[in-house]
């Protein structure tokens, strides 16, 4: 099993999850952060580091955000790899989603 990022990172990207996975399977698309399932280790450092709350364990995605599983596999396998933090997009949505 494996974390998911999901429809509450569109827009906004912030990298807090990036800067402690000890694993480095975070993969940047040009709107949104994606998780490698086969890369995860399941440690849940990254769950509380995202403040938009978008970082689900697989079992525990919403179900009105279920395909987010099968999304994450296949765009980061698609996505360049991403290490360190960076500045967030902050868009429109992200803002009214911040903590």
């Amino acid at each position: 099993m494996a974390h998911v990022v999901t429809k509450n990172c569109f827009d906004c990207k912030y990298t807090d999850c990036v800067a402690v996975c000890p694993v480095e399977c975070f993969y940047e698309g040009e709107q949104m952060l994606y998780i490698n399932p086969d890369e995860c280790i399941d440690c849940e450092a990254c769950v509380p580091e995202c403040p938009v709350e978008a970082i689900f364990h697989e079992d525990n995605v919403p179900d009105d955000m279920r395909e987010y599983i099968d999304l994450n596999r296949e765009m980061a396998s698609q996505c360049p790899q991403i290490t360190e933090k960076k500045d967030p997009l902050e868009g429109p949505e992200c803002v009214g989603r911040k903590k």
